[in-house]
């Protein structure tokens, strides 16, 4: 009788283990299957074709010279189209939203004097070559009183440039995991596949005719 029992709970035992080994290999299969979330961009934007990007920063690398040598061509595919940032409007948006156009992309805060000193730049930049197949699209990122910053465009006479903005920073930190960002102000130039070309690190003279001929080049490029 012993036997047949103690044979019951040898049996009841093993039962028992495999049912914990199944509760446990379905935690870690939910675990792994929502482990691509977060931050990391999405499939549809993993999936972009970033190849014509590259070859338009190939193109037009002999260009930065003069007041855009800082400039630096992307050397791997990168889409940056979900970077999300808020409209004049106050509404959710990013990259996506400019597809088929090239964006010049900078992030701005009034506490930062270069992108202050830069922001006229910007602003004529846009009122001379802005249009169907190009934009400057600055987001102010300042995390208290964006009123202040739209009052700061008013003053200095900015009348050009829509007013993006992210009081929460998110896009800055976006671009700063991605390696996009260590400092305001930062610029990177992307393709109508919200692919990054290229882009700088702190201010530029973005007016000038070197970073026309760039910009235009880019453009041309498609």
């Amino acid at each position: 009788m012993s036997d047949g029992r103690n044979g019951k709970r040898r049996g009841l035992m093993i039962l028992g283990a495999a049912a914990v080994a199944g509760m446990i290999a379905g935690t870690v299969a939910v675990y792994v299957s929502g482990s691509g979330n977060g931050n990391a961009p999405g499939e549809d934007v993993a999936a972009v074709d970033c190849s014509g990007a590259l070859a338009t920063g190939e193109r037009i690398a002999p260009l930065t010279t003069g007041e855009v040598a800082a400039f630096r061509v992307a050397d791997k595919p990168d889409p940056v189209r979900d970077l999300v940032f808020k409209t004049p409007d106050g509404e959710d948006t990013d990259l996506s939203a400019f597809a088929g156009k090239t964006v010049l992309l900078n992030l701005w805060a009034t506490w930062c004097v270069p992108c202050r000193e830069e922001m006229p730049a910007l602003d004529r930049l846009q009122g001379a070559l802005g249009g169907n197949d190009f934009q400057v699209v600055a987001v102010n990122v300042d995390v208290k009183n964006p009123e202040r910053a739209q009052a700061f465009l008013d003053e200095i006479g900015v009348s050009q440039l829509a007013f993006y903005s992210d009081p929460s920073m998110a896009i800055f930190n976006a671009m700063k995991k991605r390696g996009l960002a260590f400092g305001l102000p930062s610029t990177i130039l992307v393709d109508g596949k919200g692919c990054r070309i290229g882009g700088v690190e702190g201010p530029a003279e973005w007016d000038s005719e070197e970073a026309k001929a760039l910009i235009e080049a880019a453009v041309a490029a498609g």
